[in-house]
C-alpha cells in the first residue's frame, strides 16, 4: 500500500492529514510527532492558558472521525530523511519507507547563548506552559528577553497575574520589526501604564543564579533581579532532519508556490517552516509564522503532493493567501491582515494611536498590510480593502 509521512504532529501536521484524507488519499498516513502530545493549538499558551492551569483539553485539537486509522507517532521525532530513496529515520532507529512526505516540522524557540540559558524557561510547548505557570504569582518578579508578540504577550499575562515585569531586548521598540517603531511605541506605552518596565537597546551579558533568584547583567552596566526569566528572543525553523538533501535550508525550507521542497516532486512543507513565494506581493520566498497558515498551506501542499502521486497535473491556479494573525496584550487586541513588515512608511486611517486606531502600511502607493489595535468591527471591511490593493498591479 502506497503511505505518506508526515513529519510534525502540531497544527500543520494535522491539517496536512485532514486536507489529504479530504482530498481522497485512501493509502497509509504516518504522523510523526516529537512532543508526547497529541495535536494543539499553541496561540494559547502565552495568554489564556498561561494565566490558568495549563490543561491539554483546553487546547488540544478535534481530529476527524476518520483520522483514526492514521498512525500517530507521538514522542519520537526525525533524525534524517533521504529525499532520493523516500526513506525517514527516526530517532528510536526505526527507518519508514514512504512514497510521498510533508515536513510540518514548524519552530522552536531560538535560545540565549549556552552560558546564560541554564536557568531561563522558553514559551513554545504545553510543557513550558506547565513548568511556567505555577511560578507566577502575585509578587513574582520576572524578566523577558525579547520584545516580539511572545514576550509582550507573556508580559501582559503576567502583569495580570500580578507579577512585576521587566522586559530586556536589543530593538529600540517592542515589535518594531514587524508593526514599525510607530506603532511599537504606542503599544510600549499601554504596558508601561500598566507597570512593566522596558530595557531597550539591551542585550544580556551575564546571569548570575542563587537559591535567592537570578541577576541579569546588562551591556550598559545596569542588572535586573528576578525570580524567573523566560527567553522570548524568535524562533528557529526545524529542519536539520532535511540537510544533505541539497536543499535552500537558510530560513526554513524554501517551496515552490505548489509548496515542493526545493522543487522536488513527492516532497511537500506546510506551515512555520515552509519558505514560500507569495504572488500576491511578489516573487521573493518567505516564511509566514501565523496560525491560519498551516491551515491553508496544508490544502495546497496536499493537492501537490496527491498529483505528484498519481501523475496529474498540479493546480495551475497560483497559491495567494493573505497573511492574517491576532494578539491579545490586556485589554487589547492586535489584527493584522497582509504583511506590514513589507510596508515603507504607515499611516493611520482611523482612530489615534492613544486609544483605537486601524494603521496602514504601504510599498510605494500599495497597501500591503494593516493592524488594528481594538477596532474589531473594522476587520471585515479593512480585510477587503487590502485584497483589493494587492490584487491590482503596484503603482
Amino acid at each position: 500500500m502506497s503511505r505518506i509521512v508526515i513529519v510534525g504532529g502540531s497544527l500543520g501536521g494535522l491539517r496536512a492529514t485532514e486536507a489529504l484524507l479530504a482530498k481522497g488519499w485512501e493509502g497509509g498516513i504516518v504522523v510523526i510527532g516529537a512532543e508526547r502530545h497529541p495535536p494543539y493549538t499553541r496561540p494559547p499558551l502565552s495568554k489564556g492558558l498561561l494565566a490558568a492551569a495549563p490543561d491539554l483539553a483546553a487546547v488540544e485539537l478535534r481530529r476527524r472521525p476518520d483520522t483514526g486509522a492514521v498512525d500517530w507517532r507521538f514522542g519520537v521525532s526525525a533524525v534524517h530523511a533521504d529525499l532520493e530513496a523516500r526513506r525517514l529515520t527516526l530517532s528510536d532507529g526505526s527507518v519508514i519507507a514512504y512514497d510521498g512526505i510533508v515536513a510540518a516540522t514548524g519552530v522552536r524557540p531560538r535560545r540565549l547563548p549556552e552560558h546564560l540559558t541554564d536557568n531561563g524557561f522558553t514559551l513554545r510547548t504545553l510543557d513550558d506552559c506547565t513548568a511556567l505557570r505555577p511560578l507566577l504569582n502575585q509578587g513574582t518578579r520576572l524578566a523577558i528577553v525579547g520584545a516580539g508578540f511572545i514576550g509582550c504577550e507573556i508580559a501582559a499575562t503576567a502583569s495580570g497575574l500580578g507579577c512585576s515585569v521587566d522586559v530586556i531586548a536589543l530593538d529600540r521598540t517592542p515589535m518594531v520589526l514587524p508593526l514599525s517603531e510607530v506603532v511599537g511605541t504606542a503599544i510600549r506605552r499601554r504596558h508601561e501604564a500598566r507597570g512593566i518596565r522596558f530595557h531597550l537597546g539591551r542585550s544580556v551579558q551575564a546571569v548570575d543564579s542563587s537559591p535567592s533568584g537570578h541577576v541579569l547583567s546588562l551591556d550598559d552596566g545596569s542588572r535586573v533581579e528576578c525570580d524567573v526569566f523566560v527567553e522570548a528572543i524568535g524562533s528557529q525553523p526545524c529542519v536539520e532532519w532535511l540537510e544533505g538533501n541539497g536543499l535552500d535550508l537558510a530560513n526554513g525550507v524554501e517551496c515552490d508556490n505548489s509548496m515542493r521542497m526545493g522543487g522536488r516532486s513527492g516532497a511537500v512543507a506546510v506551515g512555520d517552516v515552509a519558505r514560500f513565494p507569495n504572488p500576491l506581493f511578489d516573487d521573493v520566498p518567505r516564511r509566514v509564522e501565523h496560525w491560519q497558515m498551516a491551515t491553508e498551506t496544508a490544502a495546497r501542499a496536499a493537492a501537490t503532493l496527491l498529483a505528484d502521486l498519481s501523475g496529474t497535473p498540479t493546480e495551475p491556479k497560483p497559491f495567494r493567501p493573505l497573511p492574517w494573525f491576532w494578539s491579545d496584550q490586556f485589554e487589547m487586541k492586535l489584527q493584522s491582515f497582509g504583511s506590514p513588515a513589507l510596508g515603507e512608511h504607515i499611516e493611520v486611517l482611523e482612530g489615534d494611536l492613544a486609544g483605537e486606531a486601524a494603521i496602514g502600511y504601504y510599498r510605494g502607493k500599495q497597501l500591503v498590510g494593516v493592524v488594528l489595535l481594538g477596532m474589531p468591527k473594522a476587520a471585515p471591511r479593512l480585510r477587503r480593502e487590502i485584497l483589493d490593493s494587492l490584487t491590482l498591479e503596484p503603482a
